[in-house]
């Protein structure tokens, strides 16, 4: 959980040093690994790391490509970045680090907006293109990632988290009535680029967009998942299951890739259980590096019998043999915490 910030002035004037500063403070619990800038033109990046793959300093972001006329600041992960890695390779492209960030870089250079497809991951990231003078700005297929943006005073402001935009005197000091209103009338909040902050976007779930000095253009969907209600099967459920079992565990196996050890959240509930027996079955068969011999495992346990799903967790325990921790938070410890989650939460 990396964080990323940035500036890009329309009227061509150069960045406001101070700002990108507030702006990347207010995301220092993001990235404690780490935090850098980079200021040219009219254009200023600003990173907070989190660092999973390559903990060393050529890890370290934004980070430029071989001649220094790309820069990307990147919030995410690309799993099958080894794979590209190779590709990019044979396609001629050298590299100086083992870090998916450079993939992206490369990727770009090679495929331009194009690359996006390639990637399997969770991602949000900018991309400044010195020699065009533009951003080129991403956002995963499934939103998993976060990216908000806004217009102030004459400049392209984006981040992690709305908090660093509000950095900004001129942003995000008034609700958006359309959006409240909704969430109070249905609870939906996410159907939209709007947010709660008015004037304050998200890019949308597998979206893309370019911001020239012309301004930002329209976000332009990249990908979209196609149904054709009119398929037919005459798979057996037992080769379906045998599929899908496959898939996950192709799925899981690709998740582990890590310079960092790796644990699992275990709610009791179908997903994190199955998660959890996966990697227990892959840490028997393959011994991923990054889980080492036992996997450890971590679960929240309520009190109030409505929300307790302990029997389910210890069932998972108990047949996996994990390395399990608990904790047991009160109602009073989260009427304490409340001013620190509703921080953390923005919206």
């Amino acid at each position: 959980m990396c964080g990323i910030a940035g500036q890009y002035r329309f009227d061509g004037g150069a960045p406001d040093a101070m700002l990108l500063a507030a702006m990347g403070d207010s995301l220092a619990h993001r990235g404690p690994d780490g935090s850098g800038t980079h200021i040219h033109g009219n254009t200023g990046l600003v990173h907070r790391r989190l660092a999973i793959i390559d903990l060393s300093e050529d890890g370290l972001q934004p980070m430029k490509n071989e001649d220094g006329t790309l820069w990307v600041v990147f919030n995410g992960e690309i799993y099958n970045f080894i794979e590209l890695r190779t590709e990019l390779i044979g396609k001629g492209h050298r590299f100086h680090s083992h870090s998916d960030t450079e993939v992206i870089l490369h990727a770009y250079e090679e495929w331009g907006a194009g690359c996006l497809p390639h990637f399997n991951g969770m991602w949000a990231f900018v991309i400044y293109d010195e020699r065009k003078n533009e951003l080129f700005c991403a956002r995963d297929r499934f939103g998993i990632k976060p990216f908000y943006y806004t217009t102030a005073a004459g400049s392209f402001l984006f981040a992690s988290e709305i908090k660093a935009l509000l950095a900004h005197p001129e942003t995000g000091r008034c609700p958006d009535d359309e959006t409240l209103g909704t969430y109070l009338a249905w609870g939906v909040q996410d159907h939209s680029d709007r947010t709660m902050f008015d004037g304050i976007f998200q890019l949308r779930p597998a979206h893309a967009m370019v911001v020239t000095l012309s301004g930002a253009r329209p976000a332009f969907r990249y990908w979209d998942v196609h149904v054709n209600p009119g398929v037919r099967s005459d798979k057996t459920d037992e080769t379906i299951a045998g599929e899908l079992r496959e898939k996950l565990t192709d799925a899981t196996r690709i998740h582990l890739r890590s310079d960092v050890a790796v644990g699992t959240c275990l709610s009791g509930g179908i997903a994190s259980s199955t998660l959890t027996v996966f990697i227990n079955n892959l840490i028997r068969s393959e011994a991923p590096a990054s889980v080492g011999e036992r996997q450890k495992t971590f679960s929240v346990i309520f009190s109030d019998p409505r929300f307790d799903e302990s029997r389910y967790i210890n069932e998972i325990i108990s047949a996996t043999g994990v390395d399990a921790y608990r904790t047991e938070p009160s109602p009073g410890q989260l009427w304490e915490d409340i001013r620190r989650l509703v921080y953390i939460q923005d919206e």
